[in-house]
């Protein structure tokens, strides 16, 4: 059975839409999807946590509280009723589940009539294979025994395809599933439209550099080897300002962090806004510092306001620089290293502007539109 001569009707499901990369491009899907003719969508949460304004796709959106307890020596307790109800009555064709607190949850229910698809956002460490150090630890005896309760579920419900976002994050799939479950490479995609500045003036001005980063403030995104690199340029002299956009738990060992370098002038945390773009568009660099990343979805919003991006190597945005093209990736976490880079284009106007050229043009490479069809390529190739 192919979808191709029916009406689609699919369910993506997510913990909430609390800001984060992830309930952003699930927001972007939906709108785009709900435009297209034959596809009646609805997105469900497990938490009424909406932390976007997102009138235009409230009608699509249905609340369903639920959460399951595994144990790995009492019975589970599953409280999955209330979206198996809403299974069996939607009856969708496909079921697109988001995170992974949503995917052990889903697939908890029982609903093979529908193909199954696993969009997986990062490396998702629940899914690693047994190794000696997984005796050394109750998280991961946790995570493995979550991941054969998935796998469990997997077949009940007649399959699974995961969707990776990269090819690190694909090739890491591949090495922790079964073969039995397909994976398929779908790189994340933006709405050029939100971001693109037409003719984007690069401000020249030979005293200044300006330097943004958008990203939670959490260790992973690494912000104080930002703060590390701009107490550097200011040894060399460089006049660098840094805004650096989002929230989180390591805020404040951040602001200390600033303090104690003496950077209050060159540093400002600017916290969460919905006008991203707007200061992207006021940039001269993109800077980006995660440790781990299984894409990048700021990195292609940068790249789409034109600016060229300098960024560590977490392994899933290795498939979006082209070095010395669109930007540079910094293959170890140095300061010293990150500064080299800025200093270079700092005294190099032009050739900082034919880099913010080279990544505009690229970041139309994975516009949303493009996206969505093959998404849905990937939808009507299915069978069940």
């Amino acid at each position: 059975m192919t979808f191709q001569k029916q009406k689609l009707r699919i369910v993506f499901l997510i913990p909430n839409l609390q800001t984060g990369g992830a309930e952003k491009l699930v927001i972007d899907i939906v709108r785009a999807l709900s435009k297209r003719e034959g596809i009646e969508i609805r997105l469900v949460l497990l938490e009424n946590k909406i932390q976007f304004d997102i009138p235009d796709i409230l009608h699509l959106i249905r609340i369903i509280p639920g959460k399951i307890n595994l144990s790995l020596w009492k019975k589970n307790q599953l409280n999955i009723d209330q979206f198996q109800t809403y299974l069996d009555e939607f009856e969708p064709n496909i079921i697109h589940t988001h995170l992974f607190e949503s995917e052990i949850f889903s697939r908890s229910c029982q609903y093979p009539k529908a193909n199954w698809f696993s969009h997986v956002h990062d490396f998702m460490p629940q899914l690693q294979n047994f190794s000696i150090r997984t005796i050394t630890s109750k998280r991961l005896i946790t995570n493995l025994f979550e991941k054969y309760y998935l796998l469990k579920q997997y077949k009940k419900n007649g399959g699974n395809t995961f969707l990776t976002i990269s090819n690190s994050v694909q090739k890491y799939i591949d090495s922790v599933i079964p073969s039995k479950f397909s994976s398929k490479l779908l790189p994340n995609a933006i709405d050029i439209s939100q971001y693109h500045v037409q003719e984007k003036q690069y401000a020249f001005d030979p005293t200044l550099i300006r330097l943004i980063s958008v990203g939670r403030l959490d260790k992973n995104k690494n912000h104080v080897l930002l703060i590390e690199t701009i107490k550097e340029l200011k040894t060399r002299g460089i006049n660098a300002y840094l805004e650096i956009l989002g929230d989180g738990l390591e805020r404040e060992r951040l602001e200390k962090k600033i303090q104690e370098l003496e950077l209050e002038d060159r540093i400002k945390l600017v916290g969460k806004t919905d006008k991203v773009a707007v200061f992207l568009s006021e940039a001269d660099i993109y800077l980006h510092s995660s440790i781990y990343e299984g894409f990048g979805l700021t990195i292609l919003e940068a790249m789409a306001c034109g600016l060229p991006v300098i960024c560590t190597d977490g392994m899933g945005n290795r498939d979006l620089i082209l070095e010395g093209e669109n930007g540079f990736l910094i293959t170890e976490l140095n300061p010293i290293i990150m500064a080299d880079k800025i200093e270079l284009l700092y005294n190099d106007h032009p050739l900082r502007m034919l880099m913010g050229e080279k990544a505009l043009k690229f970041s139309k490479n994975f516009d949303l539109e493009i996206y969505i069809d093959q998404l849905l390529r990937i939808y009507q190739s299915a069978k069940l």
